[in-house]
């Protein structure tokens, strides 16, 4: 029996591969199909030329020092984009976290002792996932859309249209009803301290996404390596024309595919904040972001303590009557 679900994974795992095999879309094929058809093209001119007795054959082009360096810099460029990346999603999973830890903080920890002051808390506590929308479509440069609707007034939207940094402002709005809360006593400085640093974090956070956007790769490093990466293609026709003949164009096509590929591998996960398929999924992250902190509301503070306080009351009357009951006996 255990074997059959090992089975349907492993055939699911093989159809899966397939599939991603041929996958255009997310595939940076459509970004440098233009150049590998130039550098087949191109190859093909070569391989004419040879053809009707030009000396267009120069197998010393292939010198191994060429196609070292050229590695090296695709590589280090892959490596970059990847730390950007990564980095970007480390930051993202703090914001995830952090959210989480002070919801809960303020949801549990702030005293309502009106039914304004619960509608006044439940309304901060949306302002931790406006945080993360807003966050996002700063890291895009859109300005505040109707994601926003659900979470802020229609005041606290038109306010944050003016703004330049909203989420800046979305978290000036968050320490300000908690100090409000700490001066009415309804959050000790203790409690008022964690949320304050969690909130700081959530600042850290986007300040880090910003770092990322706003410091791309060095344009004389991207200009080189195009440059190289291009000569690199251009030459190849030349070493392989006179060994491999009307094979060229379509070899010279397909090393051109793997070298331009990775190198637009690269600017793919460059800015990890965008739309693109290989983007961060910001949109979904936040999405459940939001529901977390929806079911989190739909709990009430303080239930389990009673419980368990009914329990713990129950057992100790129980205990009460059997001693009576053996005292009676004796």
């Amino acid at each position: 029996m255990p074997d059959k679900p090992i089975k349907r994974n492993v055939r699911r795992y093989e159809q899966d591969w397939f599939k991603l095999l041929f996958r255009v879309r997310g595939s940076v094929i459509p970004a440098v199909m233009p150049r590998v058809l130039l550098c087949a093209a191109f190859s093909l001119g070569i391989l004419l030329l040879h053809g009707r007795g030009w000396p267009v054959s120069s197998p010393i082009l292939g010198s191994l020092v060429p196609s070292l360096v050229l590695g090296l810099l695709l590589v280090f460029r892959t490596n970059t984009s990847y730390e950007r990346f990564w980095e970007g999603r480390k930051l993202w999973g703090n914001v995830v976290n952090l959210t989480r830890n002070l919801a809960r903080q303020m949801w549990v920890a702030i005293a309502t002792p009106q039914p304004a002051d619960h509608e006044a808390k439940k309304a901060a506590i949306h302002l931790l996932p406006a945080f993360a929308i807003a966050m996002k479509l700063h890291l895009r440069g859109e300005p505040p859309n109707s994601e926003l609707v659900g979470l802020l007034t229609a005041d606290q939207c038109a306010q944050l249209r003016q703004m330049h940094n909203p989420p800046l402002e979305i978290a000036f709005w968050v320490a300000d009803y908690l100090q409000t809360q700490q001066g009415r006593g309804t959050l000790n400085p203790h409690q008022l301290t964690y949320c304050l640093e969690t909130l700081d974090g959530l600042v850290n956070a986007l300040g880090g996404c910003e770092r990322i956007l706003k410091t791309p790769m060095p344009v004389a490093y991207s200009i080189h390596l195009k440059q190289l990466l291009m000569l690199y293609c251009l030459a190849l026709p030349f070493q392989m024309v006179a060994s491999v003949g009307w094979a060229t164009p379509f070899l010279v096509g397909l090393i051109s595919f793997a070298v331009f590929g990775i190198e637009e591998i690269g600017i793919e996960i460059e800015n990890p904040f965008g739309h693109d398929p290989n983007d961060l999924p910001l949109d979904l992250i936040c999405r459940t972001m939001q529901q977390n902190i929806e079911d989190l509301m739909s709990l009430v503070p303080g239930v389990g303590r009673s419980h368990q306080a009914a329990v713990e009351s129950t057992a100790d009357n129980a205990e009460h009557r059997y001693e009576s009951k053996n005292q009676r006996l004796s």
